[in-house]
């Protein structure tokens, strides 16, 4: 056969068969529209209409302005604790750590993605074999072979689609992880910082207070040495004073500990700090009101929440991934390269191979394992489902306590103010008449013991009034939108998540 017809022959082979494969293509494709296993529809909680709490000391059920929400912390007026979060969002490990989580989730969407892709692969190699036979003579060959190898499989069933469908939906919950660390973080930040505040305003009552008793005692000593009195309210003022001494050290420790800590979470080494805050500061005061929403916002804005719900469609769609497996495979591959056993014959026409056609698989008995991984990933589906409900029900607790517990604490704060006025009037009274002989000495410690407690108590108080806020507006889940560009979350996120969603659809 002539060179002209083989050629001929061979390109009517090759029409014939990509045609067949053609059609054997566009067959499975319209047989594959829809991907097995069920389809995700988006859960919505049931919750109430409005808090159960009573709305006291400033809350409101108004809707929530969302630049409010984000930035919190504004409403506060403290620019070093503006600083501070802003050093926080750049600086802190956990929040860099659940970035990289993000470009991990990223990476493993795009290698499920590539599975609905055809694969090229290229090979070549040159070996020589010798032998030697039992009569003695020997023989040697050399072979040459390169070329590509193509491979596609036809998603027929949709296992590859589901496994994409995971991948972006884990993806999704691991953007949302990130936004839960960031609310938790700007919340850490908030309250250590009112912390320090708090320890720094009871270090200058105690302070305060140690300066009078301090003048006490020197006039019971000096009115002891004159033999005006005996050495008992001597030893009692000194008793008093020294008590209170005491409390310094463990008020250092505790404010060193909330500085350390400060340093901690802007990614900073302990002590680094200590210079900034050296100066006292008062604790930051309320806003009038506090806009607290209705149930039904809130859920919708915590991130716990919506990754919760990310993680239940994942789970969804690897049960569908699960039961493509106890369908067939369909697969289109072909081969076109060179083999010759004379390198100078390598790239002659001769030389040429090739193979194309489809191929199909099918796991017909596994002992069960494929209907058992099925249900494996439904009861899996289950406990995300569970999951989802308590984190809707933790969330609804947390509000609900953090209302109370701001309002409550306020009223309390009032009771301790009247309170703290009253006692020191008291002690300056008890000073007076002391003086004078009206009274003993124990009226006098009476009413400076009374006087350092309750002051000490309303700053804990003053500070467990923002503290609370700080938490309300965490439970909230206040902090993270809109402070979070597509930068954040990775180079071009959305518009990426956009593709991603309609190559899953199709």
């Amino acid at each position: 056969m002539m060179p002209a017809q083989k050629d001929k022959r061979m390109k009517n082979m090759l029409g014939s068969l990509k045609r067949r494969s053609l059609s054997i293509i566009l067959t499975l494709a319209l047989a594959g529209c829809a991907a097995v296993g069920p389809d995700y529809t988006r859960v919505e909680p049931q919750t109430p209409d409005e808090w159960h709490a009573e709305l006291q000391g400033g809350l409101t059920a108004g809707s929530m302005a969302p630049e409010t929400l984000a930035h919190w912390w504004s409403t506060l007026n403290d620019s070093e604790l503006d600083s501070l979060v802003t050093r926080a969002v750049k600086g802190n490990l956990d929040l860099k750590n659940a970035r990289s989580r993000i470009r991990e989730a990223r990476a493993l969407r795009g290698i499920s993605k590539a599975g609905l892709f055809p694969a090229l692969d290229a090979d070549a190699s040159a070996t020589k074999r010798r032998s030697r036979e039992n009569s003695g003579t020997e023989t040697e060959s050399k072979l040459y072979t390169a070329g590509f190898d193509a491979g596609w499989e036809l998603d027929v069933f949709g296992g590859v689609r589901r496994s994409v469908e995971a991948a972006q939906a884990s993806l999704e919950a691991t953007q949302e992880n990130l936004h839960n660390v960031l609310v938790s973080l700007l919340a850490e930040v908030g309250l250590n910082y009112v912390e320090v505040r708090t320890f720094q305003a009871r270090l200058a009552v105690t302070e305060a207070n140690i300066k009078t008793q301090q003048e006490t005692y020197d006039l019971n000593r000096s009115r002891y040495q004159a033999g005006v009195i005996d050495e008992l309210p001597v030893q009692q003022s000194l008793r008093i004073l020294e008590t209170s001494r005491s409390q310094i050290p463990a008020l250092r420790t505790r404010l060193e500990a909330a500085k350390n800590r400060l340093a901690v979470l802007l990614g900073e080494q302990p002590g680094k700090l200590h210079r900034e805050l050296a100066a006292k500061r008062p604790i930051p005061g309320l806003p009038k009101t506090v806009v607290v929403g209705i149930p039904a916002e809130t859920l919708r804005q915590r991130p716990d929440i919506r990754r919760a719900e990310r993680n239940l469609a994942a789970q969804t769609a690897r049960i569908g991934l699960a039961t493509a497996d106890l369908y067939p495979k369909f697969r289109l591959f072909g081969t076109i390269g060179l083999e010759s056993l004379s390198g100078k014959d390598f790239f002659e026409w001769a030389s040429r191979t090739w193979s194309i056609g489809p191929g199909v698989s099918w796991n017909i008995f596994h002992g069960g394992a494929i209907r058992q991984n099925i249900e494996v990933q439904t009861a899996r589906q289950e406990q995300a489902l569970i999951q989802y409900e308590a984190a809707v029900l933790k969330a609804l607790e947390e509000v609900e306590n953090v209302l109370v517990a701001y309002a409550k604490e306020q009223r309390r704060r009032e009771s301790l103010a009247k309170a703290a006025t009253a006692a020191q009037r008291a002690a300056l009274v008890a000073q007076d008449q002391y003086q004078v002989g009206l009274v003993d000495f124990n009226t006098v410690l009476d009413a400076q013991r009374a006087l350092l407690i309750l002051q000490d108590e309303l700053n804990q108080s003053n500070g467990a009034v923002i503290s609370n806020l700080v938490r309300l507006y965490k439970a909230l889940g206040g902090g993270w939108k809109p402070l979070f560009k597509d930068k954040d979350l990775g180079n071009g996120s959305k518009k990426d998540l956009a593709k991603q969603e309609n190559l899953v659809r199709e």
